[in-house]
């Protein structure tokens, strides 16, 4: 039941012999569990907490606590290659042991394919690096600097959709927004609807700078197959129309090692990014 737990969530971040808490999985429910949490005990005791996925949705929840917390799991991030890959060990060795991840560059492979336990070695792919994009209306210096807001596009919506724990949009002046896309495949076109639906709603036009995850092509169960560099020029449209609707000031980097494909790093929502789009740079501080 979802108050059992919110309980054993209360009880992680209470024992002040747990330095922090690692989900194993995701999932697609976990947004029932958030209202019954005591916002007061995980704000008193901000235990650093690792996840994505469905975990963005306890994430965004700690994010108007002020908690900081870092996209990594135990699957997929540690458990689906017979080694963990070693860019992710390197930033994840930062997430776990320091206070900021510092720069992070692109990883010089990526894969999304899907990784059996009984089966052959997951395909990995030369990475051909970011993209970026400056709004219209940037002139002088594009540097941004703001705290990242945002997650698995998913969550994101539903976050929306419900309104019950989106922060003040004062909150997210100036911040950065981070979105990926996960197996489930959405449509381009529906990014750009919420990323719509969010500049009527006043939110979109409070950011300075957006992170684009790569955004994961395939998944032997999904109704439907794609194209990968289709998809992400379909992803990419989608995002810089709005933007450059509602944020034509903001910056924006696609194709960032993020989310639900591998080699990532465990993206600290609640953390401060800083993106540069002359040297092409990022890093988490």
């Amino acid at each position: 039941p979802p108050e059992e737990r919110a309980a054993e969530i209360e009880r992680a971040f209470a024992d002040p012999e747990i330095r922090g808490v690692m989900a194993v999985t995701g999932g697609d429910d976990q947004l029932r569990v958030l209202r019954h949490l005591d916002a007061d005990v995980l704000r008193e005791h901000p235990t650093r907490f690792y996840g994505f996925s469905d975990n963005d949705n306890l994430r965004l929840y700690l994010w108007n606590r002020g908690v900081v917390s870092y996209g990594a799991q135990l699957m997929p991030t540690l458990a689906l290659d017979p080694e963990i890959h070693s860019y992710t060990e390197h930033s994840l060795r930062r997430a776990l042991f320091e206070g900021a991840l510092g720069r992070v560059d692109p990883a010089e492979e990526w894969t999304d394919g899907w990784y059996e336990f009984d089966g052959e070695p997951r395909e990995w792919r030369e990475n051909d690096g970011r993209d970026w994009w400056i709004g219209p209306d940037v002139t002088g210096e594009p540097t941004v600097e703001g705290r990242v807001w945002g997650g698995c596009y998913s969550i994101v919506s539903w976050h929306l959709e419900t309104s019950r724990y989106l922060p003040d949009p004062v909150d997210l002046e100036g911040a950065i927004l981070a979105l990926e896309t996960s197996e489930t495949l959405p449509y381009a076109a529906d990014v750009g609807y919420t990323l719509r639906s969010m500049g009527e709603r006043g939110l979109l036009e409070r950011f300075d700078g957006v992170l684009v995850g790569r955004p994961k092509s395939f998944n032997p169960h999904a109704e439907r197959e794609v194209d990968i560099e289709t998809y992400r020029a379909a992803i990419r449209e989608a995002v810089t129309a709005q933007l450059a609707e509602y944020a034509p000031h903001a910056v924006a980097a696609f194709g960032v090692d993020f989310g639900h494909t591998d080699p990532h790093v465990p993206l600290p929502l609640g953390g401060t990014a800083t993106l540069d789009p002359d040297t092409e740079t990022i890093r988490f501080d």
